[in-house]
């Protein structure tokens, strides 16, 4: 079983916290053992000096021959020991190469570089130091360096630097352990909940939800475009069934009529006459709508609808539009305004889809406007492109309603009145035509006290 997120994150900060601690404590062990030994070796050197004056007077107050350390080896210690007043003496005697033994690593040579006392096995790296009497070089007194640290004191030293050391390496891994962590279940905490959620949510749980952060960093944006998601996809299945039931409701509606027109017809309670066939083409037109308008709007979905677009002049389109509607407005008692500058109105469209989208936007003021009341288009050149205003009378609409005119198979008014209502879907495919020319649409309160649908169409490409 794979680890879970909070314990590979966790080991992941613990990990690179020891490696940077035993990369610390290595390195400065190392520093610290080179910068003392070099520290000893350079006191050894101090002594050296020191060592090879009383080793040049001792050469020449014995004749001038090194043959009394020869016959006397004892008194290679008394030699060493340097010729200072007696108030530098003691300074000397407690120096860091005194305490160390470095003397015990002198060696003497005589000219032809033969030992004659001292350290037994001096090493090749020996530094020596020539001793001269009189113009002449007699021997050579050698210094073996320090290549570790060995002795009592200089060991208890080091020891005691290197358990600082660790000591301050295992504190500071105990703290990276401590705050690894928590780092570990800050961060898993908040992806572990959106994991979860997920989980729910891919079951079919659109009400699944996490808390969100306050903090601005990357987890809280996480939460808050979760929780968007889980919204939009709970709001989709909500639209998803309201779809399903009004496609249902507006082809069982017309479905049923035909089929009540045709059993009446068979069972002879109603002659085919003209009113028969007149009735039932009704519905069928009905029908062949709904079906037509659903398929613009699928295809529409998938960006599959064809355009041809085209500089055009939108004031012949907007009078033939509004020509075809003359005979319907005075029917129902309707007045119509239609104001269109002198000037040409361009735009860059399908002049097939524009048609349509007028002819929506006319059949809907038709539709829900009252008797006795008015239809204002207007258009004119604005710094955006062309803009048309489609106002109506009233009755109006709610302004909770507004937002939800676009959707599909909604209508303003409650009931499902088919005399006056239609689908539903004629200003979702008003918005798609709009969107697909790079226009914009919207829906506001008209003056007049009913619907006010402004459009506006870039005038070139």
């Amino acid at each position: 079983m794979k680890p879970s997120l909070s314990t590979q994150v966790f080991a992941i900060v613990l990990g690179t916290a020891l490696a940077v601690a035993v990369a610390m404590g290595v390195s400065a062990h190392m520093a610290l053992n080179r910068g003392f030994l070099g520290y000893l070796n350079e006191q050894a050197v101090n002594r050296l000096e020191l060592a090879l004056v009383s080793v040049t007077a001792g050469y020449r107050e014995n004749g001038g021959s090194w043959d009394f350390l020869r016959e006397k080896p004892e008194l290679w210690g008394r030699l060493l020991r340097p010729r200072l007043p007696e108030a530098q003496a003691p300074a000397v005697k407690s120096s860091p190469a005194e305490l160390t033994g470095a003397t015990r690593r002198f060696t003497l040579f005589d000219a032809d570089r033969q030992r004659i006392a001292g350290f037994a096995t001096p090493s090749a790296d020996a530094l020596e130091r020539p001793v001269v009497v009189d113009g002449l070089t007699v021997g050579w007194l050698a210094l073996t360096p320090f290549e570790s640290v060995s002795s009592g004191a200089e060991k208890r030293f080091a020891d005691a630097q290197a358990r600082v050391a660790w000591a301050v390496g295992g504190g500071a891994l105990l703290l990276a352990a401590g705050l690894a962590f928590w780092a570990s279940r800050r961060l898993a905490r908040p992806v572990r909940q959106v994991a979860e959620a997920s989980h729910r949510l891919a079951a079919g749980d659109y009400n699944a939800r996490v808390p969100e952060r306050r903090s601005g960093d990357e987890v809280a944006q996480l939460s808050r475009d979760f929780n968007q998601l889980a919204h939009t996809l709970q709001r989709n299945e909500a639209m998803r069934r309201e779809f399903m039931a009004d496609v249902s409701h507006e082809l069982r509606t017309p479905l049923g009529i035909l089929n009540g027109e045709l059993e009446a017809l068979e069972d002879g309670v109603r002659q085919l006459d003209g009113t028969a066939l007149a009735s039932l083409r009704g519905e069928v037109v009905t029908l062949h709508k709904l079906v037509d308008d659903l398929y613009e709007l699928s295809l529409a979905d998938v960006g599959a609808l064809a355009y041809r677009k085209a500089e055009l002049d939108l004031r012949p389109l907007l009078r033939s539009t509004a020509g075809a509607f003359g005979e319907r407005l005075q029917g129902s008692g309707l007045q119509l305004q239609l104001e269109l500058p002198e000037q040409p109105l361009p735009a860059f469209g399908d002049e097939r889809r524009l048609r349509q989208l007028f002819n929506n936007l006319f059949e809907n003021s038709c539709r829900y406007t009252d008797a006795g009341g008015r239809l204002r288009i207007q258009a004119a050149r604005g710094p955006g492109g062309t803009v048309i205003d489609v106002q109506d009378s009233g009755p109006g609409v709610t302004p909770e309603q507004l937002p939800r005119l676009f959707e599909r198979f909604f209508r303003g008014e409650a009931s499902r009145n088919r005399r006056t209502g239609g689908a539903g879907l004629g200003l979702s495919i008003c918005q798609r035509i709009v969107e697909a020319h790079e226009g914009r649409i919207e829906a506001k309160p008209s003056p007049l006290g009913g619907l006010w649908v402004q459009v506006v169409l870039p005038a070139h490409a």
